[in-house]
């Protein structure tokens, strides 16, 4: 189930659960997983993409694992707000996804996600190579972190 807002996607988790949060890219998946109250997002692995059905399968194993119930996925909107090809490419990843699992999926806005990603790994002082191993599931944290605060707000009001 596509949730269309916020208010959809969070109706339609249950109360408690982790959740997975995914950065999609046109090489690479970055997952990240929630823990079980949905406070703090953690950067998990980068799936290499090959094939929808591939991708797909490796997915749905991890969440099967991890007893993931909702997905938050990245949405790159350009700056300016609108939607470009690669926003319809994620819709469209999630509209086939949508048919392999019953899970509740939200779109949230990623812009500068992977610019956040980038400039904590320099903090940490991670090389180069390390930051390119990493930085599409450090991405991932950073969008689900957006959707469990964003989450945790709705509750609060």
């Amino acid at each position: 189930m596509i949730a269309g807002d916020w208010d959809a996607f969070r109706t339609a988790l249950p109360a408690t659960g982790p959740l997975a949060g995914l950065d999609l890219g046109t090489r690479t998946i970055g997952v990240a997983v929630s823990d079980g109250y949905r406070s703090v997002a953690t950067p998990l692995q980068t799936i290499r993409r090959k094939k929808f059905g591939t991708d797909a399968e490796a997915l749905l194993a991890i969440l099967a694992d991890r007893a993931i119930t909702g997905i938050v996925l990245g949405l790159p909107l350009n700056m300016d707000g609108t939607e470009g090809p690669r926003c319809q490419a994620t819709r469209a990843f999630a509209r086939n996804l949508e048919k392999l699992t019953p899970l509740p999926m939200g779109f949230w806005d990623e812009r500068l996600s992977t610019v956040a990603a980038e400039r904590a790994l320099l903090e940490a002082d991670t090389s180069r190579r390390r930051r390119a191993e990493v930085i599409d599931h450090v991405a991932a944290s950073f969008i689900l972190q957006g959707a469990l605060d964003r989450l945790r707000f709705m509750e609060a009001t």
